[in-house]
C-alpha cells in the first residue's frame, strides 16, 4: 500500500511538475540555510581557535590594570617596571620564557621609500614564545639589548612595501622616527592570522631603545610569557599573582591591579561567542522552514479541492478514509523530503564557497544534515496531516458531485 501511495505520489508531483517546484522552494532554501550557518559557523570556530592556538597556547599575558567591561580598564593602572620583569624570571620555575612588549605605530624611512608600521620593543625570549625564527640575519646580541643599541629586524610586509628584498637590507639603515637603526636580520614569513592581521608587518627593536627613544619611560604595560610544557597554565597564572601582588604590595582583602590572561581563557569566550551566534543564525534561518511549510499546506489543499471527483470516485470503489489520508500524507512527505535534499545538497555547496572564499576550515557536519533531513520530512506530516484530513473525511456522494 504504501508502495502504492509513494509512487502515486511521485506521478501527482510529475503532474504538476512547476507548482511541485515552486512549493518545494522554501523547505529548499530553509534546510539550505541551516545547514550552511551551522557549518559555516562551525568552520569559523575551528579557524579562529587554529588561529589562537598557533599564537601560543602556552601563553600568558601579564598586563597591569583590571577590565571593567568592554574597552575600559579599572581605575588603577599601574605600569610593571623592569625590576618586576627579572623577579619573574628568576623567581617562577613554571616559566620557560618572558619578554617585556611595548609596541606604537610609526613611519619607516628607506632611501626615496616610506612606510607606516608598528614598532615593537621586545628581547630575545620573545621570538621563542612566538615561535618566530629568522629568514635572514640573526636575532638581537645581549649587549644591544643592554644597551639599546640602534639595530632591528624587519617583517616581510615592511620589506615588501620598502621595495627590497630580505638579503639586501641585511646591513642597510632605516630611519624611526628622529633616529636611524641598523638593519640586523629579517622574521620569517607568517601571513595574516584569522582576525586578519598581518604578522609580518611589523619591525622589532630591542626593548631598552623602545623605552629610550620611543616610548620615553621604563614603564612595561605588558609582558608575555611561555609556560614550561608539563606545567598547567593555571598553576603559572597563581605563581605569578602571588610574585606581582607581593611586589606591588597588595593587601589580602584588596583585589589585583594587574591582570593574567591565557589564550585558553580567549579560546573559552570564542567558542561560547561562535556557538551562541550559530545557533541563532540557525534559528533564523529555520523560520524560513516554516514558511515553506505554510505553502506545502497551501498547495496540498488546492491540490485536495481539485482532486474531489478522484476522491469520490476511489471511495465509491472500495477505499477507506485512512487510505486517502495516507495518499495525500505520503505527497506531502515525498514533496518536502524532495526538498530537503536538494536543501542538503545545496546547503553543501553554499558551504564549500563560503569556506572557500573566507577562506575558513571546511566543517559537513552529518548530524545537522540527518536532522535536517528529518526535520524537513517531519515538516511534510505536520502541514500535510490538515489537507489530508480534509479528504479523508469528505462524503463520498458530496465528492462525485463536486463538479
Amino acid at each position: 500500500m504504501f508502495r502504492n501511495a509513494f509512487l502515486q505520489a511521485l506521478r501527482e508531483i510529475r503532474r504538476n511538475l512547476m507548482r511541485s517546484l515552486l512549493t518545494a522552494v522554501g523547505i529548499v532554501i530553509g534546510i539550505a540555510s541551516v545547514i550552511a550557518m551551522v557549518n559555516i559557523g562551525k568552520g569559523a570556530s575551528q579557524s579562529i581557535t587554529q588561529s589562537v592556538e598557533q599564537l601560543g597556547s602556552n601563553t600568558l599575558y601579564i598586563m597591569p590594570g583590571q577590565r571593567r567591561g568592554p574597552g575600559s580598564r579599572g581605575a588603577v593602572e599601574k605600569p610593571f617596571k623592569k625590576k618586576d620583569l627579572e623577579t619573574l624570571r628568576s623567581s617562577i620555575y613554571a616559566l620557560n620564557a618572558i619578554s617585556p612588549v611595548e609596541s606604537g605605530s610609526m613611519t619607516v624611512v628607506y632611501k626615496e621609500q616610506n612606510y607606516r608600521t608598528n614598532i615593537r620593543g621586545v628581547e630575545n625570549e620573545y621570538f621563542q614564545i612566538q615561535n618566530w625564527k629568522m629568514q635572514a640575519g640573526r636575532e638581537f646580541e645581549q649587549n644591544e639589548l643592554r644597551r639599546g643599541q640602534n639595530v632591528c629586524i624587519l617583517g616581510q610586509t615592511v620589506i615588501d612595501n620598502l621595495s627590497a628584498t630580505p638579503k639586501s637590507m641585511i646591513g642597510q639603515k632605516i630611519r624611526l622616527k628622529n633616529f636611524s637603526c641598523s638593519v640586523i636580520g629579517v622574521l620569517e614569513i607568517k601571513g595574516a592570522n584569522t582576525f586578519g592581521h598581518d604578522q609580518d608587518d611589523v619591525v622589532l627593536v630591542p626593548f631598552t631603545l623602545f623605552q629610550r627613544r620611543i616610548g620615553g619611560s621604563d614603564n612595561i604595560h605588558l609582558m608575555m610569557a611561555e609556560v614550561k610544557e608539563n606545567v598547567p597554565l593555571e598553576e603559572a597564572r597563581v605563581q605569578i599573582e602571588r610574585v606581582l601582588r607581593e611586589r606591588r604590595h597588595i593587601e589580602k582583602n584588596e583585589e589585583d591591579d594587574f591582570q593574567v590572561r591565557s589564550m585558553t581563557a580567549l579560546l573559552d569566550t570564542i567558542s561560547q561567542v561562535t556557538t551562541v551566534l550559530t545557533v541563532m543564525l540557525g534559528a533564523v534561518a529555520a523560520i524560513s522552514l516554516v514558511v515553506g511549510g505554510i505553502g506545502i499546506m497551501n498547495i496540498m489543499l488546492v491540490s485536495v479541492t481539485e482532486r474531489t471527483r478522484e476522491i469520490g470516485i476511489r471511495m465509491a470503489v472500495g477505499a477507506m478514509a485512512k487510505d486517502i489520508l495516507i495518499q495525500f500524507l505520503i505527497e506531502s512527505i515525498v514533496l518536502s523530503g524532495l526538498g530537503g535534499v536538494v536543501g542538503i545538497l545545496s546547503g553543501m555547496l553554499i558551504t564549500f564557497g563560503v569556506a572557500k572564499w573566507l577562506d575558513i576550515v571546511l566543517v559537513i557536519d552529518p548530524s545537522i544534515t540527518v536532522i535536517a533531513l528529518i526535520f524537513s520530512m517531519l515538516i511534510g506530516i505536520i502541514f500535510g496531516i490538515i489537507p489530508a484530513r480534509k479528504a479523508a473525511q469528505m462524503n463520498p456522494i458530496d465528492a462525485l458531485r463536486y463538479e
